[in-house]
């Protein structure tokens, strides 16, 4: 019997441990659907590195071309402002593929990005050695904000202000803002069927390819597993039986007789007989 209670035990442990990886993977899975369409996908110099040389621009490359009104800027080590505009650059293949998540009928397909749209960020001046950040602000084909900054830390000499030039203080375009903060039009990413930004062609963005081998990821199949998983410990649970009556312990005793300070024990089934009694009836007195 304890060796059915062990194997039971381990039973259990088993399933509650799937049933712990499986709430993890819910909770993990999500995440890259929910990435950002248009996001950054590298940039010039990259993030955390150290520039050594006074660069004239910083490239930053997004899957897909940034929208004509996107805002972009450059802090110094003081927090001044250093850019001087930005245009579009000519796009480039990316090193390492990046992929981004569409909702198509429900159902979440990945797309592979092998291409770099860049924003070429004009640098006015490098007046110190230091940290420096780039943000930036779009909104994607799909009507999705794209923020974010790219931080490094500048080594090189100090160049001086072009003349006349002054510390840029605009900030982004307020329909950029509106967009951004969803009171656009945002009814093309409802469909899946994402719609180019201004300057860019109509229909998948340019450099999106479907992953090879995909399927796409079913919205509903994690709380499946989980519904699954927990009926498979419920069943388990059930399944335990209880001690069979009259079975041994582990003292060797068996189950129904009476241990220390337990009941007493059963009664012997034929009660002793008195002396002189053969019959089993009331002994006599004795013989005349």
């Amino acid at each position: 019997m304890r060796s059915k209670l062990v194997t039971v035990r381990k039973a259990l442990s088993r399933v509650v441990a799937a049933l712990a990886a499986t709430l993890v993977v819910s909770l993990l899975l999500p995440v890259a659907p929910a990435s950002a369409h248009g996001q950054l996908a590298t940039s010039m110099p990259l993030k955390g590195t150290v520039v050594r040389e006074p660069l004239p621009q910083l490239a930053l490359y997004f899957t897909e071309k940034p929208a004509s009104n996107a805002h972009f800027a450059i802090s110094g080590p003081n927090g001044s402002r250093v850019d001087n505009g930005w245009s579009y650059g000519e796009p480039k293949r990316l090193d390492k593929p990046v992929t981004e998540y569409f909702m198509v009928n429900g159902v979440f397909e990945p797309r592979l990005y092998h291409t770099g749209f860049p924003a070429m960020v004009t640098v006015a001046h490098w007046p110190a050695k230091g940290r420096y950040t780039a943000s930036y602000l779009s909104v994607a084909s799909d009507g999705e904000a794209v923020r974010g900054e790219v931080t490094f830390d500048y080594q090189g000499p100090g160049t001086a202000a072009p003349a006349g030039w002054s510390a840029p203080t605009a900030g982004p375009d307020p329909a950029l803002l509106a967009q951004a903060e969803g009171e656009g039009s945002t009814s093309s990413g409802a469909t899946g069927s994402p719609v180019a930004p201004t300057g860019a062609a109509t229909g998948d963005p340019a450099g999106a390819a479907k992953e090879q081998g995909g399927g796409g990821f079913p919205a509903w199949l994690v709380p499946a597993l989980t519904v699954v998983t927990v009926a498979v410990l419920v069943l388990v649970a059930a399944r335990r039986r209880p001690a069979t009556p009259g079975a041994t312990t582990r003292s060797g005793r068996p189950a129904g007789a009476a241990g220390k300070g337990g009941t007493p024990g059963r009664k012997a089934a034929t009660p002793a007989r008195k002396p002189g009694d053969r019959s089993g009836g009331p002994a006599r007195r004795g013989r005349r």
